[in-house]
């Protein structure tokens, strides 16, 4: 069995909802730690309960008596609650509410699930107030050596200063990060073997069950056709239409199914941004995977780790109060491109080019940064680096994947 490390969530579940008896909705892909993470903040607790929906007897007692879940308070110890997949339940957002409304003395809990919780909206009452929603990725290069994640300003102030001296174990991170891919299970058991395996049962659980239980959906065979052609897709213009002819189906069956793929995050999506970006792209965006461990070419699954990095740092600092943090990537209609771009409440802050191997300054920097307001920009690549340049009275950092990411959530 593999030993979970300690999770950057952690901290800030207990900080900002259960410092304030708020219910923690955690949500993420499945088997990226979401229950472990839970079982570790109840060990800590040491007074609560732990409850599952695939449980018999607990649907039972939800379906009988909600509130008799809620343990007995200790001293002053506030008992911990958590309440593992209860989204398949219909009317859950309604009963959980119920029960936080009428508890008679402080009851923390803790709501896990493996689809967006806010796409469960069969109840006719939210939880609006009540709750503080995170999400929960699987594993960066820093989170493998430490759970602590930097602020905004500090990490760019640390990153451009190269404050954090790295070693031998951050350049073997990435090299398992881009072996194993960065869920737990595979990435801390570092056997091939036991991926294929893993690799297996997770595509059948995510399609075969969790897909069927959000969607019904009749066409799971022809979804698992869908989902084995989208590695090649990776870091590539997204295209609906040649998706379709490809399946032999429609355009919005494609949307449709693409849909509920990234609500179940098996996918994610990045947009072009638009504004005050001449001949800029308007369509289409581009597709990411949370298992890029799938990805056969090699510079595509480098840019879809990176792009994990880039999204997991923006959904931590959006949950966590430090803003709206977005991720956006810049194309013209000249084809030039900067693959990402890290939004900061409205504003352009950090564009980031991905490169495996060319050390050398993209020209693409020269083109998009006199249209942006944010003054620096980072190019990660694959071997060793550290060069700051200087054109246009901006700065662009070229630096190495093992330094760079570790600065990143």
């Amino acid at each position: 069995m593999v030993v979970m490390k300690d999770r950057s969530l952690a901290s800030a579940i207990e900080e900002f909802a259960f410092a304030n008896h708020k219910i923690a909705m955690v949500s993420g892909p499945r088997q990226c730690g979401k229950t472990t993470l839970a079982r570790m903040l109840l060990s800590r607790r040491k007074v609560g309960v732990y409850r599952n929906w695939d449980d018999l007897p607990f649907r039972r007692e939800w379906a009988l008596n909600p509130s008799s879940i809620v343990p007995r308070a200790e001293g002053k110890v506030v008992p911990l609650v958590v309440l593992d997949e209860i989204h398949k339940e219909r009317r859950w957002k309604r009963n959980l509410k119920g029960v936080y409304d009428t508890l008679e003395s402080p009851c923390d809990f803790l709501v896990t699930g493996s689809a967006r919780l806010n796409i469960y909206r069969k109840g006719s009452d939210s939880l609006l107030g009540r709750h503080f929603p995170f999400r929960l990725h699987p594993f960066s290069l820093r989170e493998l050596e430490r759970p602590d994640v930097l602020r905004p300003d500090d990490m760019m102030e640390s990153l451009f200063s190269r404050s954090e001296k790295t070693g031998k174990a951050s350049e073997e991170g990435v090299a398992a990060l881009m072996a194993y891919g960065p869920f737990p299970e595979p990435l801390l058991a570092r056997n091939a073997r036991t991926i294929n395996l893993w690799r297996h049962s997770r595509e059948q659980l995510v399609i075969r069950l969790d897909l069927r239980d959000l969607s019904r959906l009749p066409e799971l065979e022809r979804i698992e056709m869908m989902t084995a052609l989208l590695p090649e897709r990776v870091g590539s213009l997204f295209s609906l239409s040649s998706l379709a002819r490809d399946l032999e189906t429609s355009v919005p069956t494609i949307k449709r199914w693409t849909t509920y793929l990234k609500d179940l995050y098996y996918l994610f999506e990045i947009r072009p941004y638009t504004r005050k970006i001449a001949r800029s792209l308007q369509r289409e965006g581009k597709i990411y995977l949370w298992d890029y461990g799938t990805i056969r070419n090699e510079a595509a699954r480098f840019e879809n780790l990176v792009a994990l990095h880039l999204l997991k740092t923006c959904h931590f600092w959006t949950d966590t109060g430090e803003g709206v943090f977005d991720l956006y990537f810049l194309r013209n209609k000249e084809k030039q491109e900067i693959d990402f771009l890290i939004v900061r409440d409205g504003e352009p802050w950090l564009p980031v080019e991905v490169k495996m191997s060319d050390s050398d300054v993209s020209p693409n920097w020269k083109k998009f940064a006199p249209m942006l307001p944010c003054r620096r920009g980072l190019q990660v690549v694959r071997k060793p680096e550290w060069k700051l340049h200087d054109f246009g009275g901006s700065q662009v950092l070229i630096a190495g994947a093992a330094e760079a990411l570790t600065y990143f959530a």
